[in-house]
């Protein structure tokens, strides 16, 4: 099948799509990809409804008049691509991830969506596995063990969004995952409230200031890091502890601080061996001093997902794309290594465009 994925991230800056031929468990071929920036003005709302999701009620205005934004944003980036496709899959934009309690959020309209694309629409990827007891996430795991089939194993994939994840793929088939811990989304937050910039271009914050040693003791202290894989992440988990330990920092120092905190995190990841290469995808592949960091934390090769031939801008969208096909034939999206789900868990559900006329 042909499916275009779509994907909007923690780091609310806009939707990426990309085209993928697939039938959910081999990949045939990528095709074109595509980005569409939010306007400033739908950052700061969304922002204010990660903020605030907490407390809100599912009904709530804003909530669907932003899903409905949200939807056309969507539709938008899939006419950029100009391709014809079978389906789309539609992850959302997380508002609320809160696996504990058993809720996680992501807002869009997908039956919208599928309105303005013509096209069936996959959505509600992380539902099934929360409700069966799973953490929801990460998500991009068995898409990873497809992109990585002939590569040398042991093997770890790191993603760097607004929170880390990673992939450890083993020798033996093994697939283990996490999140890790913070990505770039408390370090574009850092840079947004004390210079005006959306983040930190290729690190040269972070580059040019001091880890506090002390402080970033302090925020690996956090007792998620004891908890045992598999484990998930809301964005803003760390707000509270990161407020402490950068108060009175100099920008430069708190980006410094913040950069070695994902990559100390992602070092501290529990896998089983060593892996023989690291794979790093996201945002944080272009930020120097947390790439100088992760190489610091490992004594194997660490590169962009690039140096194999992946694009490492469009991974998660061309995931959902892959995803998108697993939900229309019904097979697991997550398994009991990757989200803590009882047994490999199929999710999601299908929105289909309504037909003129009936």
């Amino acid at each position: 099948m042909l499916a275009i994925g779509l994907m909007s991230g923690t780091s609310l800056d806009g939707v990426d799509a990309a085209l993928i031929e697939t039938d959910g468990e081999r990949i045939v071929r990528f095709g074109p990809t595509a980005t569409l920036f939010y306007e400033d003005a739908l950052r700061v709302r969304l922002r204010a409804l990660l903020d605030a999701a907490p407390k809100l009620a599912v009904g709530d205005p804003e909530v669907a008049r932003l899903s409905r934004i949200v939807a056309d944003r969507h539709a938008e980036a899939v006419a950029l691509l100009a391709s014809r496709a079978d389906l789309v899959g539609f992850h959302g934009q997380t508002i609320l991830h809160d696996p504990a309690n058993r809720r996680t959020w992501q807002i869009g309209d997908a039956a919208h969506l599928a309105h303005k694309t013509r096209l069936p629409v996959a959505h509600d990827f992380r539902s099934a596995d929360v409700a069966s007891g799973g953490e929801g996430a990460p998500l991009v795991p068995l898409f990873h063990a497809a992109l990585a089939a002939d590569l040398p194993k042991p093997l770890l994939v790191a993603n760097i969004g607004g929170v880390a994840n990673i992939t450890f793929l083993g020798a033996d088939g093994t697939i283990l995952a996490c999140d890790t811990g913070p990505g770039n989304g408390p370090l574009d937050d850092w840079v947004r409230s004390h210079t005006g910039a959306d983040y930190d271009k290729d690190g040269a914050l972070a580059g040019s200031g001091r880890v506090h040693r002390d402080r970033l003791d302090a925020l690996m202290a956090d007792p998620y890091f004891a908890r045992q894989a598999p484990k998930s992440l809301d964005r803003l988990h760390f707000s509270a502890r990161i407020a402490v330990a950068t108060d009175g920092l100099s920008v430069e120092d708190g980006a410094a601080t913040l950069a070695a905190f994902t990559a100390t995190a992602i070092a501290a990841a529990p896998i089983p061996v060593a892996p023989k290469r690291i794979l790093v995808s996201g945002g944080g592949r272009r930020n120097a001093a947390i790439m100088a960091a992760l190489r610091d934390g490992f004594s194997v090769p660490v590169e962009p997902v690039e140096a194999v031939g992946w694009d490492g801008d469009a991974l998660e969208a061309q995931c959902f794309g892959f995803l998108a096909v697993r939900v229309a034939r019904g097979l697991p999206l997550s398994l009991p290594t990757t989200t803590g789900v009882a047994r490999p868990m199929p999710g999601g559900r299908l929105a289909k465009p309504a037909i003129p006329g009936a």
